[in-house]
């Protein structure tokens, strides 16, 4: 329970940031956020390949 109420203050705090950021600010960090996010899920989906072919 208590990770749950900090993870929505961490979320309140994270929110409030982007309401006061420029529009633009706020794509661009997305922006990089999806190829992030992106590169990290083929990177796994490569390893899991490899993994799995070993076996």
């Amino acid at each position: 329970m208590l990770f749950l109420v900090a993870a929505l203050m961490l979320l309140g705090v994270v929110l409030g940031t982007v309401a006061h950021a420029p529009l633009t600010v706020t794509g661009l960090l997305a922006a990089v956020i999806a190829v992030w996010l992106g590169v990290f899920a083929l990177r796994e989906r490569h390893a899991r390949r490899r993994r799995t072919s070993v076996d």
